[in-house]
């Protein structure tokens, strides 16, 4: 703790003893508090413990994948906490950061992390974890529940995430339609993530029995996808020219396109609708992140593209009342912000986020800890006392070497559930009824894809 030098004591005057006593006690008080300009463990407010300031950083206002939601939903948050007195008494100081969706802007939104001292980075998302990860594990600075696009968020021993990131996903996605799909085309970017995915989603496949999925590749941040979706279509036999070999009259009938692009799915789907022939019986799918319920209204809900298609998600569908408590402290304290969707899975991350953060602060309390710091809030996760209860959205999160699956490069993942979600009558719910286990998918060798 900084403060103020404590001054020189200096001679009373000559008084009755008293007077004497009870100057000195008045003085004794008056010097305690200039120590630090408050009691210990308060920050200047009669009943207040020192701050704690996090950081939370998303790319926004980029040519590609937008998480505004992120940011917007970690200051909501820390508006509803510190109107109930903060974290275990302590006020909650969120700073945000945009990392521009690049190597160099992660890099600085990391060093601002670490310049203001911050005990966390949580609900965040960036792809480029070599360049944020060093800064945080140099000053011991734990990430909490990023969104899983990076492989570093599975591999860095101070990365504590919440689900099971692209790779669960995938495999899920690949679990969802292999029961469904005789031939599957993937879409996916052309980046060394997106290099990752068709391994991970025939996995999936291949626990269903069915053959690996064609590999599609196409610009992150395009804006036509025609060459892409004339490719996909090709591949599970209802080209474009009408010259497929679609069973029962039915081009691409049993045939499946998954994309997985980010917000640019949305405009991949665009040009799918449109080559798509008209007697084509091709399903399309997707994972949360890429499509979900705004997606499905900005294309026409029943009557869009998106009608009928699969979803693998990590969390229960938006409309599940398990998020009510999430929905309350939007509609209280986000202010009409737009930028906030429930149904967001950015938004749903950085809330079980937050709430893995509340869990460690109040744990922390309850051993009489009143200055948290970095290093205490990673000790407490990795001793993993008590097990974070998140309220059913995902299962009861620990840390522990124990609690670790045995996943080839994902090496942090504690948690390997899904949901199946599908698109009907406009709206996303439950194709499945809870979660999906696809651990044992996630730990199963894999090819090159």
């Amino acid at each position: 703790m900084t403060g103020r030098r404590r001054p020189s004591p200096r001679p009373f005057p000559r008084a009755s003893a008293a007077a004497t006593a009870a100057t000195a006690c008045t003085a004794a008080l008056a010097s305690l508090l200039s120590a630090c300009g408050s009691l210990p463990g308060t920050s200047g407010e009669p009943g207040e413990k020192e701050p704690i300031t996090v950081m939370t950083w998303a790319p926004v206002d980029t040519k590609a994948t937008n998480m505004p939601g992120m940011p917007a939903m970690a200051q909501a948050y820390a508006r509803w906490v510190n109107a109930q007195g903060g974290l275990d008494g302590h006020h909650l100081k969120v700073l945000t950061c945009n990392d521009r969706n690049d190597s160099v802007g992660a890099a600085r939104c990391a060093q601002r992390a670490v310049d203001a001292k911050a005990v966390a980075v949580v609900g965040s998302y960036s792809q480029f974890g070599r360049s944020f990860i060093s800064p945080l594990e140099i000053h011991g600075i734990p990430y909490i529940g990023g969104y899983g696009v990076s492989d570093e968020e599975f591999a860095s021993p101070l990365s504590y995430p919440v689900n099971g990131g692209s790779a669960s996903l995938l495999a899920g996605n690949g679990r969802q339609l292999a029961s469904v799909c005789e031939r599957v085309a993937l879409v996916r970017p052309d980046t060394l993530q997106g290099d990752q995915m068709p391994a991970l989603l025939n996995t999936g496949l291949t626990d269903g029995s069915r053959r690996a999925a064609q590999d599609v590749r196409a610009p992150e941040d395009g804006t036509d996808y025609d060459d892409a979706a004339r490719r996909a279509l090709e591949a599970v036999g209802a080209p474009p020219d009408g010259t497929g070999n679609g069973t029962g009259g039915a081009k691409g009938a049993g045939g499946c396109v998954t994309a997985t692009l980010g917000e640019r799915t949305d405009t991949f789907f665009d040009s799918f609708r449109r080559l798509q022939p008209a007697d084509s019986k091709v399903r399309i799918a997707s994972v949360l992140g890429s499509a979900g319920q705004a997606l499905v209204d900005r294309t026409g809900g029943r009557s869009g593209p998106l009608e009928g298609a699969y979803l693998t998600g990590w969390y229960p569908v938006a409309s599940d009342p398990r998020w009510n408590p999430m929905r309350k402290v939007i509609n209280d304290h986000a202010f009409g912000d737009n930028r906030i969707d429930p149904a967001d899975p950015g938004v749903q991350t950085t809330w079980i986020a937050y709430t893995v953060l509340r869990s460690v602060i109040e744990e922390l309390g309850e051993q009489g800890v009143d200055e948290i710091t970095a290093q205490a809030v990673q000790q407490t996760l990795d001793r993993g006392d008590r097990a974070v209860d998140t309220g059913g959205l995902t299962p009861k999160l620990r840390w522990r070497s124990s609690d670790m699956l045995a996943v080839p490069d994902f090496p942090r993942i504690v948690n390997g559930l899904v949901t199946y979600q599908a698109v009907r009558d406009g709206q996303l719910v439950a194709a499945k009824q809870g979660f999906v286990d696809v651990t044992r998918t996630l730990e199963r060798p894999r090819g090159d894809g």
